[in-house]
């Protein structure tokens, strides 16, 4: 299946990625975000926030923008 993808960590990016059916956010998350904890990150689909056992859909728009900025004060 087909979603879209928009990472808001540091310069951004967005792009159209392949996933397996039955893909939940968090396992989509700990693949594209290998080095991150998902806490520190506003994880969205379609616009509305989700919980971790979600189960990714068609056409979903996935979202993750982080929360702490690393060197912030």
């Amino acid at each position: 299946m087909k979603i879209l993808f928009i990472n808001n960590e540091g310069g951004g990016f967005a792009d159209y990625v392949n996933l397996d059916g039955g893909t939940t956010v968090e396992k989509f998350f700990s693949e594209k975000m290998a080095h991150g904890k998902a806490e520190d990150y506003l994880i969205r689909v379609n616009r509305q926030p989700v919980s971790r056992d979600y189960v990714l859909h068609e056409g979903d728009r996935v979202t993750i923008t982080p929360t702490k900025i690393e060197g912030a004060e």
